[in-house]
C-alpha cells in the first residue's frame, strides 16, 4: 500500500507541474496563431512548448516516480484497491495547487477529500492481498488489441472535434492509463526476471503505448477549456476500468462476507475523487483565466480585457483581443502612434 500512496505523491506534484509548464508556454505564445489547429484544439507546436518548459520537465520526472510505484502497488495489490489509491493524486494536487496555483479551496472541496479518505480505509480494509494468479496469453493479446483501437480513434476523435474533445481526451487518458495497470500486473518476465520473456510479451507493449499515448492526451486535455469534466473522465477511467477487469479476470477479491464494504468503499472513493477533480479544476480552470489575463494587461497596458484560458488563437484572432481604448497590442506601434 506504500507504493500506491507514493506514485498518488508523484502524480499529484506532476498534475502541478504540468499545469503550471501549460500556463507558461500559454503566456509565452499568447499571440502564436499556430499553437492552435482549424478546430481551435492545442496543435503538436504547442504540446511540444508545453513538454519543453522547465516545470514540466520536472513535473515528467514526477511521472515517472508515479510509474514505478504504481507498477509495484499493482502487482502486489488488487486493481480496483491499487488504482483508487492512486487516484488519490488528486488530493495532492488540490492541496499543492493553493499555494503554487492560486487555487482556493472551499467546504465542499474538503467534504470530497474526506470521503476519498474515508472510503479508502472501508476499501482497504475489505481487500485481500493478491496472490499469484496466470493469465491465458489470448488476454495479453486482447489487451493490446483493445489499446491500439483506443489510441488511434482517440487520436483522430480528439483533433478532428477540437476543444468539445477535452473530456473525450480526459476519458481516453484515464482509459489508457488503465490499461497501464492491467498490462504491467499481467506482464510476464517478472518473476524470474527475464528481459528476453518480458519483450516478448504483448503485455510490454500495451504499457509502451497506452503510457505514451495517455501522457500525451493527458496533456492536450489540460490545454482545453473544460478541465473539470476531462479531469473527472479521467479519474473514472483509470480506476473503474481496471478494478472491474481484476475482478472479472485477474482473481482480485475481497475479504469474504466484506464484499459490500470493497464495493461501498470503491464507489464512494470514486464519486469522491470525481468531486475533488470537478470542484479543483473549474477553480484551477478560474485560476489559469486570471494568471492570463494579468500576463496579457503586463504586455499591452493596464486596460483589462479577456484572454482564453487555453489562448486558442484561432478561436480568439488578435484583433479580437485589441484593448477598447483602440492602442495597439505591441509598443512600438503604439510608440509610433504617438
Amino acid at each position: 500500500m506504500s507504493l500506491a500512496i507514493i506514485a498518488a505523491v508523484g502524480y499529484g506534484l506532476s498534475s502541478v507541474m504540468q499545469a503550471l509548464g501549460a500556463r507558461q508556454a500559454a503566456r509565452a505564445n499568447i499571440d502564436d496563431e499556430r499553437m492552435a489547429t482549424a478546430a481551435g484544439s492545442p496543435s503538436w507546436r504547442s504540446t511540444v512548448a508545453t513538454a519543453m518548459t522547465g516545470v514540466f520537465v520536472v513535473g515528467a520526472v514526477f511521472d515517472v516516480l508515479g510509474f514505478v510505484a504504481g507498477a509495484g502497488a499493482a502487482r502486489m495489490l488488487p486493481l480496483f484497491l491499487s488504482q483508487t489509491i492512486v487516484a488519490g493524486n488528486l488530493i495532492i494536487t488540490a492541496l499543492l495547487g493553493i499555494r503554487l496555483l492560486g487555487i482556493k479551496l472551499h467546504p465542499r472541496d474538503y467534504i470530497a477529500m474526506g470521503t476519498v479518505l474515508l472510503a479508502l480505509l472501508l476499501l482497504g480494509s475489505a481487500s485481500q492481498p493478491h496472490t499469484a494468479y496466470s493469465t491465458p496469453r489470448a488476454l495479453h493479446w486482447a489487451l493490446l488489441a483493445v489499446t491500439v483501437v483506443l489510441v488511434v480513434s482517440s487520436l483522430f476523435t480528439v483533433r478532428r472535434i477540437g476543444r468539445a474533445g477535452s473530456v473525450a481526451a480526459g476519458a481516453a487518458a484515464g482509459l489508457l492509463f488503465g490499461a497501464v495497470a492491467i498490462g504491467v500486473r499481467i506482464l510476464d518476465g517478472i518473476e524470474p526476471l527475464s528481459l528476453p520473456t518480458m519483450l516478448a510479451d504483448p503485455a510490454a507493449w500495451v504499457i509502451a503505448i497506452a503510457g505514451a499515448a495517455g501522457f500525451y492526451l493527458h496533456t492536450v486535455a489540460l490545454q482545453l477549456g473544460e478541465v473539470n469534466g476531462s479531469t473527472a473522465a479521467l479519474v473514472v477511467g483509470e480506476t473503474a476500468a481496471p478494478g472491474i477487469v481484476g475482478v472479472l479476470w485477474l482473481g482480485d477479491s475481497t475479504v469474504p462476507g466484506m464484499q459490500w464494504m470493497a464495493l461501498a468503499g470503491f464507489t464512494f472513493a470514486v464519486l469522491g475523487a470525481v468531486a475533488v477533480a470537478m470542484f479543483g479544476s473549474a477553480e484551477a480552470e478560474r485560476s489559469a483565466e486570471e494568471d492570463l489575463t494579468k500576463a496579457a494587461d503586463t504586455d499591452f497596458g493596464s486596460t483589462p480585457f479577456t484572454v482564453p484560458a487555453d489562448c486558442s488563437s484561432l478561436e480568439h484572432p488578435p484583433a479580437n483581443r485589441t484593448p477598447p481604448d483602440g492602442s495597439a497590442d505591441n509598443w512600438p506601434e503604439r510608440l509610433r502612434r504617438q
